[in-house]
């Protein structure tokens, strides 16, 4: 190959160095496998007076193109550079992009994967930027739970209690904004309580009760949060009272929810009870055991007043009085003795019973048509050898002593829960009387206690 040159003027220095490069392609191209044959090729210059200038080189047919990088230009060549300017000047650069995420997030209160959900803790699955499609949550055994979408079908909420100890499975799929589905999948696990707590309540199923009677919905434990276990405790009344829920502690340190009405229950109230607490955490490793109902009737109004001064037992019924028995209450002023003023309730009834009181010497003497009105001993009763003094003379050691035929009278018209107002002596009822102490409160008093009002 021949190359026509021109004397190196100013001019024409960048023109040699442009031939120089294009002859060194054309070898790196030939040599890399390709045949070579003559091609003519014309360059102008641009540079000072206009001319052209002819330089004939091999032109490559075939073979490896220059931009493949051939073995025979070595890196840092004229070769390899020239190769590589012509591969670079002829391709096109695409980076690569960083997948956008879908829309749509999923998020669960409390959140996939705890294993210390309460049974009936509130459960929610949301979805931001998408609405949920589809989901189901499935029991160990493969049952739907209850649950509902809301209707703008950003969340979904549980619907039923769960049981103990069981992992429940969550599968469901949400809609972004962007129209990208995004699945929905978890599980929760229940506790498994370390105790149960049983719940009772009293009145009991069916009974009839009186108008000064308090609905005790016992629990045994003082729960650690009070006030949530009361959300779940409910009273419905026909016709509707005025009434309050306290937590009292009953005798052997047994804590309950009381609900006492600010005056007597109207006569013939249809009461149901409900205590929803299967699932609630009374404290540490303690739930409820389960739930628990109770619908009973409020009977007739019977109220008995008895003043210890007058020596009388009064028995009002729809506040008309219907029998007078001679009576005698306890003896002086003392407190082991005295009769107590104030609200009391007929608590307990006994056809036979024995009492005792080593005290004042006897034990285990057997009584007829016993009423209890409290827990601190008092009772209305038969006692024969008292006939003399009722009526006239307080001699008892602080029950109210009937005859035995007045006794059976009374006994046989009393109803669980009748109230017996006591006047006329210098000691109160309280609740260090005993179990039954709510009417020993105002209604101001109860109020002011209540963690939950009707």
């Amino acid at each position: 190959m021949q190359v026509v040159r021109r004397a190196r003027s100013g001019r024409h220095v960048g023109l040699v160095a442009l031939l120089a490069a294009l002859g060194l392609a054309a070898s790196a191209c030939t040599t890399a496998g390709g045949s070579a044959s003559l091609q003519t090729v014309t360059v102008r210059s641009t540079v000072g007076t206009a001319g052209s200038t002819s330089v004939t080189v091999p032109a490559v047919t075939g073979g490896a193109p220059a931009s493949s990088g051939g073995a025979s230009s070595a890196p840092g060549s004229p070769g390899a550079t020239a190769s590589s300017g012509a591969a670079t000047s002829g391709s096109t650069s695409t980076s690569s992009s960083t997948p956008v995420p879908p829309a749509a997030a999923i998020s669960a209160d409390p959140a996939f994967g705890t294993r210390t959900l309460g049974p009936a803790d509130p459960l929610k699955i949301s979805v931001a930027k998408g609405k949920i499609t589809a989901l189901t949550l499935t029991s160990p055994s493969g049952l739907i739970v209850k649950g509902a979408i809301s209707t703008d079908g950003t969340n979904w909420t549980l619907g039923e209690v769960l049981g103990y100890g069981k992992t429940y499975t969550v599968a469901g799929s949400a809609t972004g904004t962007d129209g990208r589905v995004v699945p929905i999948k978890g599980t929760f696990t229940t506790v498994t309580p370390t105790s149960k707590v049983r719940t009772t309540i009293s009145p009991g199923d069916g009974k009839t009760v009186g108008v000064a009677t308090s609905v005790i919905v016992s629990f045994g434990v003082k729960p650690a949060d009070g006030a949530n276990i009361a959300k779940y405790v409910s009273i419905t009344t026909t016709p509707k009272v005025t009434g309050a829920w306290v937590w009292i502690q009953h005798d052997g340190g047994q804590w309950a929810l009381d609900f006492r009405t600010r005056s007597y229950w109207p006569e013939n109230t249809k009461v149901h009870v409900q205590a929803n607490v299967y699932g609630l955490k009374f404290g540490a490793g303690a739930y409820g055991d389960s739930d628990v109902t109770s619908d009973f009737t409020v009977g007739r109004n019977q109220v008995v007043k008895a003043d210890v001064n007058s020596h009388d037992l009064l028995v009002y019924q729809d506040n008309k009085l219907v029998a007078t028995y001679p009576a005698s209450f306890g003896k002086g002023d003392t407190a082991d003795k005295i009769t107590r003023s104030g609200i009391h309730v007929v608590n307990d009834m006994k056809e036979t019973t024995l009492m005792s009181n080593p005290k004042y010497g006897y034990t285990n003497v057997l009584e007829h048509w016993a009423v209890r009105i409290s827990d601190n001993g008092e009772f209305i009763h038969a006692n024969p050898n008292t006939v003399g003094d009722q009526g006239n003379t307080n001699v008892s050691h602080g029950c109210v002593n009937l005859s035995l035929a007045n006794a059976e009278a009374y006994f046989k018209s009393a109803l669980l829960g009748d109230p017996v107002e006591v006047t006329g002596t210098t000691i109160d009822l309280s609740a260090s009387d005993g179990d039954l102490f709510d009417w020993t409160y105002s209604w101001p008093q109860w109020k002011n206690l209540a963690v939950k009002t009707y």
